[in-house]
């Protein structure tokens, strides 16, 4: 299950115990729509395990800004509060799900 990432609750969810994945996004790209499909299925797959959050570039500008996102998509993979590796653009399911694994 994905969780909606907002201005209220990314820090809480970036320093949790769970290592965390973010999807920036926005509603007008379609290479974000491509690879929705893939971070839900793998959000279900690694649940329990690792969070996967959803963010809309558009609604929490101030993360995004923060965290230096310039396009979308991208994902970033979070570990004991850092950024841990990133991957940006459409890519598989493969190159995403390799990435989870290195979190765990």
């Amino acid at each position: 299950m994905e969780v909606k990432i907002t201005n209220e609750n990314y820090e809480t969810l970036k320093n949790s115990n769970e290592p965390l994945v973010i999807d920036f996004w926005a509603t007008w790209c379609g290479p974000c729509r491509m690879i929705a499909p893939i971070i839900s299925q793998l959000a279900e797959e690694y649940d329990g395990r690792i969070t996967v959050g959803k963010c809309d570039v558009e609604e929490c500008e101030d993360i995004a800004v923060d965290l230096g996102i310039r396009n979308v998509p991208t994902i970033l993979f979070f570990k004991g509060g850092e950024i841990v590796d990133k991957v940006v653009g459409a890519v598989n399911k493969a190159k995403i799900q390799e990435k989870f694994e290195a979190l765990l």
